[in-house]
């Protein structure tokens, strides 16, 4: 199964990581990158298309200025935006952001109403409900990729600390994307071996803590950008659940409308994803701490909508 046309916005080094991968996997038989930059998402596109036959995949991968060339996509991700530099967090970017990703999603429900969203930019939650307000989609159709990757983050730390495959690690991290996600240690296993019993309490802090800090550590290194593998990684995993109407459960930014007590906002929680974007929240039974800790995390989600407003 493969969608007829996918589009990514933004052909900076997560976009253009993420189209790479949905034409190696064939998620879509043509694969479209938007950038206002001349030349840059043609050039890329080209040089993608030109790695097909070694690669052997048959997905066209092209690149534009104008969003004409993407009507009718069935998704977008939407990657576009400016990344974070050090010393920024990722509320720094929100007014420019949010004027960014308003334009791009005006844009998407002329050319594509009918399309999904999959949110990257940065702060990753307040862009959602930037998307969906600016697009008018329903919130079956805009989602965000965050706690895919801080999950991802998570595993692959915890994996390092057992030296185990990170196959064998199983979690859930929920939330918004940033320093208030909340990692379920109710849910953190290895090969179903609760990971209370291979670590104590402060290990396991600790590796929640740099779960937190997980952006800014690659930040820290890179200096003039940010993560871009993973990232793309988890957006493009989504891509591959609604393609192929695996209905997937995957922690996801989607708007809550009573769902874990919180209403009007997009957070990360359990979605299972298929055919149409998501086709149901799952509800979880958190504990005390674990449920003030979402709610605390909603609240500062909150207070970057407020800023932005």
């Amino acid at each position: 199964m493969s969608a007829r046309k996918i589009t990514v916005v933004g052909a900076g080094h997560v976009g253009a990581t993420a189209a790479q991968r949905i034409a190696e996997k064939e998620l879509a038989r043509e694969v479209v990158m938007i950038d206002i930059a001349e030349g840059i998402p043609q050039g890329k596109g080209l040089d993608q298309w030109e790695s097909a036959p070694i690669e052997g995949f048959d997905s066209r991968v092209t690149g534009s200025q104008s969003y004409d060339a993407a009507a009718d996509s069935e998704i977008f991700v939407v990657t576009a935006g400016i990344a974070r530099k050090p010393g920024m967090s990722r509320d720094d970017l929100l007014k420019t952001n949010a004027g960014i990703v308003a334009s791009v999603s005006k844009e998407i429900a002329r050319v594509a109403p009918d399309s999904i969203i999959i949110m990257v930019s940065n702060p990753l939650d307040v862009m959602c409900y930037v998307a969906m307000q600016a697009s008018g989609f329903p919130r079956e159709r805009v989602m965000g990729m965050a706690g895919i990757l801080d999950t991802a983050r998570y595993r692959s730390f915890i994996a390092l600390e057992l030296d185990v495959s990170v196959e064998d690690i199983q979690a859930l991290v929920l939330g918004g994307h940033g320093d208030t996600m909340v990692p379920l240690l109710s849910t953190t296993s290895v090969s179903g071996i609760p990971l209370t019993h291979f670590l104590d309490e402060d290990r396991i802090e600790a590796l929640i803590e740099r779960t937190r800090k997980g952006g800014a550590e690659i930040v820290a290194h890179l200096k003039t950008g940010s993560a871009y593998y993973a990232p793309s990684a988890g957006a493009v995993q989504m891509v591959e659940a609604i393609v192929k109407h695996k209905r997937r459960i995957l922690p996801c930014a989607a708007y809550l409308e009573g769902e874990y007590g919180h209403e009007g906002l997009f957070l990360g929680v359990p979605c299972k994803l298929g055919e149409g974007g998501l086709l149901e929240i799952v509800e979880l039974e958190l504990s005390e701490a674990e449920a003030s800790a979402l709610a605390s995390s909603a609240e500062a989600v909150r207070d970057t909508m407020a800023a932005l407003e």
